[in-house]
């Protein structure tokens, strides 16, 4: 399974891959990376199909720290779906300077 730097995943998402963001609600709520979109792992893991945009495209993964992500890849790359996953998550894509957006009156951070 492949992994990618936070600098790497950002190009990827620039490209045509969808980041996508497997954290829980309310993490994504604190800051997630702009134009990603949430499936969260628990749901994932119970049979949850991807969010529509990203069935049938090159899908990056990421979470706070990389742990969760790597779950995901392994996971959605045994469904057939063509997965990296970001080394570090978003703590890493912070601390790269990477933009990231939070929900209006969610409090807390990446």
């Amino acid at each position: 399974m492949a992994r990618v730097t936070a600098a790497e995943a950002h190009r990827l998402a620039e490209a045509d891959s969808v980041l996508v963001d497997v954290r829980e609600p309310d993490e994504w709520a604190a800051g997630h990376a702009p134009g990603a979109v949430l499936a969260p792992l628990s749901a994932l893991t119970s049979g949850e199909l991807l969010p529509p945009v990203a069935q049938g495209r090159s899908v990056v993964a990421i979470c706070r720290s990389g742990k969760r992500s790597r779950a995901a890849a392994a996971l959605l790359t045994a469904r057939g779906a063509d997965v990296v996953d970001v080394i570090g998550g978003m703590r890493a894509w912070a601390e790269a300077g990477l933009p990231v957006v939070a929900e209006s009156g969610a409090h807390g951070g990446v």
